[in-house]
């Protein structure tokens, strides 16, 4: 079952947004053979000023572990 939480930068349209589900959808099913019913996958924009404290301090240095493709920035 596996779940997606995608985390943007604010201002995305609702259509960018269901077309990014659905490519995660299909990359989901593709690498683990799983079924479209199994997936779900969430959108959340987040303000450019609240990224590193609601972003990449909690989810990308907190759990730089499970991190398997790391990003090639770090916040000013």
């Amino acid at each position: 079952m596996p779940h997606v939480i995608v985390k943007l930068y604010a201002g995305r349209s609702d259509e960018q947004k269901q077309r990014i589900a659905d490519e995660v959808t299909k990359a989901l099913m593709t690498a683990t053979g799983c079924s479209e019913s199994s997936v779900s996958v969430g959108v959340e924009d987040v303000e450019p000023s609240a990224w590193t404290a609601t972003v990449y301090e909690p989810d990308i240095v907190a759990k730089a572990g499970t991190i398997l493709k790391k990003p090639g920035y770090a916040p000013a």
